[in-house]
C-alpha cells in the first residue's frame, strides 16, 4: 500500500540557523501543505511539506520527540535524524491545535509501534536463545564415543532429542526465511513507492517546464500587443495634430468668410454709390468689373471652403476608424491578462496540490 496522507494542513515552515541555533530561516516562501503520511509496511509516521520541487520537511516522528508551541500560532520541535530543528507558523490558533494534537496521537502510536517491535524482537531472541542452549547437548550427544554396546545403548534416547531439534531448527531457519522475504517485499515496496514519487516529481518538473514556457509565450504576446497599443498611441497622437491641423482650417475658413463679408459689403457700398453718382458710369463699369472678380474670387473661396470641409469631414472619419482600432486592440490586451490572469491562477493551484 505505501504511505498514504492522513493529515493535511497549511503552514509556513521555517527551520533553525545552523550556525546561530537561535534565529529562524524561512524555508518556504508562503504558505505550504504540511502533511502527516503513515507507512503501514514499515509502521512508520512521517511529516513530509513540499515547496514545489523542492521538499522542506521530511521528519520521522519517534516517541522521544516533542512538539512546543512557543506562541499562539507558532509551534516547533527537534529532528535528531535531521540535526534541525523544524518551525511551522500557522494561520489561526486552531490549526495549531489541530496539528499539536495530531502529533502527539501520532508521537503515541509510533511508540506503541516499537514497543511492538521490542517484543517481537525480544520472542525471536528467546527462541534463539532457546536453541543455542539446546544445540551444544545434541552436538555432545552426537559425539559420545565408546565400544559398540555404548553407542546402541545410546541411540535410543538421542534420536528423538536429535528429531526434535532438527524440527526446531528448520522452523527457525522457516521463519527467518519469511522474515527475509518479508523484507525483500517491503524494501520492493519502498523501491516501487519511491520510484513512483521520482517519477511524479519528473512529470511534475515537467509540466512547472512546459507551464514556464508557456508563460513567457504569453508574456512577449503582452509585450506585443502593448507594442501595438504603443503604435496605436502614435496614430491617435497623429490623430490629434490632424485634429489640431483642421481647427486651423476651419479658422481659415472662417477668416476667408470674414474676407467674403468686407467684399460683400464693399460691393454693397459700390453698388450704392454707382446708384447714387449717376456720372460715375465708367467708375461704375470697373466696378462691376471688380464684381465679377470678386464673385470670382467668392466662387473660388466657396469651392476652397468644400473642399476644406470635405477634408475635415475626411479627418473625421479617420479619427474615428483610429478610435474603433484602439478599443478592438485594447479588448484584445483585455482578454489575454484574463487568461495570463487564470494561467496564474492554475499555476498556483497546480503549486498547492504538488
Amino acid at each position: 500500500m505505501g504511505e498514504q496522507p492522513i493529515f493535511t494542513t497549511r503552514a509556513h515552515v521555517f527551520q533553525i540557523d545552523p550556525n546561530t541555533k537561535k534565529n529562524w530561516v524561512p524555508a518556504s516562501k508562503q504558505a505550504v501543505t504540511v502533511s502527516y503520511f503513515y507507512d503501514s509496511t514499515r509502521n512508520s509516521y512521517r511529516v513530509i511539506s513540499v515547496d514545489g520541487s523542492k521538499v522542506v520537511i521530511n521528519s520521522t516522528i519517534t516517541p522521544n520527540m516533542t512538539f512546543t508551541k512557543t506562541s499562539q500560532k507558532f509551534g516547533q520541535w527537534a529532528d535528531s535524524r535531521a540535526n534541525t530543528v523544524f518551525g511551522l507558523g500557522f494561520a489561526s490558533e486552531q490549526q495549531l491545535t489541530k496539528f499539536a494534537e495530531k502529533f502527539q496521537e501520532v508521537k503515541e502510536a509510533a511508540k506503541l509501534a516499537r514497543d511492538r517491535s521490542q517484543e517481537k524482537m525480544e520472542t525471536s531472541s528467546n527462541h534463539s536463545q532457546e536453541s543455542g542452549r539446546e544445540t551444544p547437548s545434541s552436538n555432545q550427544a552426537s559425539s559420545i564415543n565408546g565400544t559398540d554396546d555404548e553407542k546402541i545403548s545410546h541411540v535410543g534416547p538421542v534420536d528423538p532429542l536429535l528429531k526434535s531439534e532438527n524440527d526446531r531448527l528448520r522452523l527457525a531457519v522457516e521463519e527467518g526465511n519469511a522474515n527475509a522475504k518479508k523484507l525483500e517485499t517491503e524494501l520492493q515496496t519502498l523501491k516501487d513507492s519511491n520510484a513512483r514519487l521520482v517519477e511524479a516529481l519528473q512529470e511534475s518538473t515537467t509540466n512547472m517546464e512546459a507551464w514556464k514556457q508557456q508563460l513567457a509565450e504569453s508574456k512577449e504576446e503582452g509585450d506585443q500587443l502593448r507594442a501595438k497599443i504603443a503604435e496605436l498611441e502614435a496614430q491617435c497622437k497623429e490623430a490629434d495634430e490632424e485634429k489640431e491641423r483642421n481647427a486651423k482650417l476651419v479658422a481659415q475658413v472662417e477668416s476667408l468668410e470674414a474676407d467674403l463679408q468686407e467684399k460683400e459689403q464693399e460691393l454693397t457700398n459700390l453698388r450704392k454709390q454707382a446708384e447714387i453718382i449717376p456720372k460715375l458710369m465708367e467708375e461704375c463699369e470697373s466696378i462691376t468689373e471688380k464684381l465679377k472678380i470678386a464673385e470670382a474670387k467668392s466662387k473660388d473661396l466657396e469651392d476652397q471652403m468644400a473642399t476644406l470641409q470635405a477634408e475635415v469631414e475626411e479627418s473625421h472619419k479617420k479619427q474615428a476608424q483610429l478610435k474603433a482600432e484602439l478599443k478592438n486592440f485594447t479588448d484584445i490586451l483585455d482578454g489575454k491578462l484574463d487568461e495570463l490572469h487564470e494561467f496564474r491562477q492554475g499555476l498556483s493551484k497546480l503549486g498547492m496540490d504538488n
